[in-house]
């Protein structure tokens, strides 16, 4: 096969494998790939299987027409890429080898010789000239052994790839490029995401026409589909919207359960349903399609106190590929003591941004009206995103989506010309950056708004998660004009003669006011930044962080009537005034909810 003027395909189709590695289904074989680069000196690009050694050489001698090759480059130690290494050079004894340091260690433990008589030793950056075809070598660690190198053909654009952006499937086998090289994938490289990442970032470097991998196709058009796929996978990113649902079930009834969790699942709107019998599918598939959906069901049985093992077996896999950025669901079955979500949920303690649902389902032995019900909040749970799509499903008045917009928590400070001021705020974002416009909006009714007025200039400081519950009453509990908000702080203060906060903030910023728009209830100050300080790293707190981490749970308790969300305070009553004012934080009625 040409590739180019100067590149041929030299690899071989085994379609006598049924499983690769010892453990993957491949009912369309594997092709192993390997390429000849001729010019002034001609190099071959890694070797094939130990089952195709002869018709790899008759594909090389084919190729050569009777010249030598000059250079073996082994990108990959791997036994389906370096098998015929000694056969290689037995048949072509004046081949010098090239390769990392790493693969020539393996080479001796493999074959018995490191080949130190023969060998070119090659890392990150080292070149190799053939003639007008320079090679440039790029260390790939841990994608997905330590030895790896990839090699860039500077002259035709080609990127032997080793085995990223391999794939199931011999050459001739007609499929899906994507799914075959996902479970390839995630197979196989799933667990070295961030080495993956690290060689897309050296390779998007590169001007690349043509990428040659050591397995499936040669990549040809289209090259940003296949490197956005790679950089979804090895980011753990969702890649597909739907819900995968893996089961074991051992007298039918958690597949009863599951089979109406799917049929409600679909009747609310998820846009792709996957189901896996995990003792009956492909495990690999399963896995794959886990990894490639957002959102993941997991039902058992609890068995010997613990969990069915084709399900434990499925989450170990999943772990050890550093599952993360997914939400699951957790259905369990047992019919004296159910233990199946704890253990479950416990596998996944080493997991990074995993979201557990706030509804587990519970079967005692079958379902019930009870499991039926929580089959139905569950299902509600998962597909709220999926009815909020829809017009025919979605509340277009939920003024709760309000709180979702991306507010951070700031304390505002002033100067009234005598004593130091500060307020919590939650409206500020920058409007323009040449030059840079921060716009930061005030309730009119705070002390703050007629300070900042009256002077022009505020600081902003951003809270960080550290901050205590303590700040919030301090600067938003109570009024500066009859308070000292900062009695016992110490004093700091920005070039403009403000305070600002010693503690709990991770950066501040001085502002002068520009304009100013008039919002009713409300003042917006468009500012200049006249200085600004990072003082450290941690994450600015949120609206929501405040709300779930912060703020203190309301004593709700025997209580009816209604709660201010902002603070927590009570009001008891069946109506609540239009024109109430929270005594703690001066929120009005928009800020309350009734007392569930």
């Amino acid at each position: 096969m040409k590739i180019t003027n100067d590149i041929r395909y030299v690899g071989v189709n085994d379609h006598q494998v049924d499983l690769f590695e010892g453990q993957y289904v491949v009912p369309n074989g594997m092709a192993y790939n390997s390429y000849v680069i001729l010019d002034e000196k001609v190099a071959v690009m890694d070797t094939v299987d130990r089952n195709f050694t002869h018709q790899w050489l008759d594909n090389i001698q084919n190729t050569l027409a009777g010249r030598k090759p000059d250079y073996l480059v082994i990108q990959h130690m791997e036994p389906d890429h370096s098998a015929n290494i000694a056969n290689f050079l037995k048949v072509y004894p004046e081949t010098t080898v090239v390769s990392s340091a790493k693969a020539f260690t393996m080479m001796k433990q493999f074959f018995g010789d490191d080949y130190a008589d023969r060998r070119v030793v090659v890392g990150e950056g080292d070149t190799l000239t053939l003639g007008k075809h320079t090679l440039a070598f790029v260390t790939a660690p841990m994608v997905h052994w330590p030895e790896v190198i990839v090699t860039y053909d500077v002259t035709d654009k080609v990127l032997f790839s080793a085995d990223g952006f391999g794939k199931f499937g011999a050459l001739d086998a007609d499929e899906d490029w994507a799914c075959e090289a996902r479970r390839y994938y995630i197979g196989i490289v799933g667990k070295y995401g961030p080495q993956v990442q690290a060689l897309l970032k050296k390779a998007a470097t590169l001007d690349i026409s043509i990428i040659c991998p050591l397995h499936g196709p040669i990549l040809t058009e289209n090259l940003g589909y296949y490197i956005n796929l790679y950089d979804i996978w090895s980011s753990y990113r969702v890649e597909s919207e739907g819900i995968v649902v893996a089961y074991t079930s051992v007298y039918g009834h958690t597949k009863a359960a599951v089979e109406l969790l799917v049929e409600k699942l679909k009747a609310k709107g998820c846009p792709k349903v996957v189901v896996h019998d995990l003792a009956r599918t492909d495990m690999a598939e399963a896995v794959e399609d886990a990894f490639r959906y957002g959102k993941l069901v997991l039902a058992t049985t609890t068995y010997n106190a613990d969990i069915f093992p084709f399900m434990k077996e499925f989450i170990h896999h999943l772990t050890e590929r550093n599952y993360q950025n997914r939400t699951i669901a957790l259905v369990e079955n047992g019919t004296w003591a159910p233990l199946a979500a704890k253990v479950m949920k416990g596998m996944f303690d080493g997991c990074k941004n995993l979201t557990f649902t706030d509804t587990t389902v519970r079967l005692l032995s079958a379902l019930n009206d009870d499991s039926k019900a929580q089959i139905e909040s569950l299902t509600d749970e998962l597909c709220k995103d999926y009815l909020a799509q829809h017009d025919d499903t979605a509340n277009k008045n939920d003024l709760s989506a309000l709180f979702n917009i991306g507010y951070g928590l700031y304390v505002v400070t002033s100067n009234d010309g005598q004593k130091d001021n500060g307020l919590i705020v939650n409206t500020v974002s920058q409007v323009t950056n040449t030059p840079n416009r921060v716009a930061v909006t005030i309730n009119k009714a705070n002390y703050s708004y007629h300070v900042i007025k009256q002077t022009g200039i505020m600081n902003v400081n951003c809270l960080d998660v550290s901050a205590p519950f303590s700040v919030f009453q301090t600067y938003g509990f109570q009024s500066g004009r009859t308070a000292d908000k900062f009695a016992g702080v110490e004093e700091l203060r920005s070039d403009n003669g403000l305070r600002f906060l010693p503690r709990y903030i991770n950066s501040f910023m001085s502002l002068k006011v520009e304009s100013f728009v008039d919002l009713d209830t409300h003042g917006m100050f468009i500012c200049s930044v006249t200085e600004a300080r990072v003082m450290s790293d941690k994450e600015t707190m949120t609206y929501t962080y405040y709300q779930n981490n912060v703020k203190p749970k309301p004593a709700t308790e025997g209580k009816k009537g209604f709660v201010c969300k902002v603070c927590g305070w009570v009001y008891e009553g069946d109506t609540l005034p239009d024109d109430i004012v929270c005594p703690l934080c001066k929120h009005g009625a928009a800020d309350f909810e009734p007392i569930a």
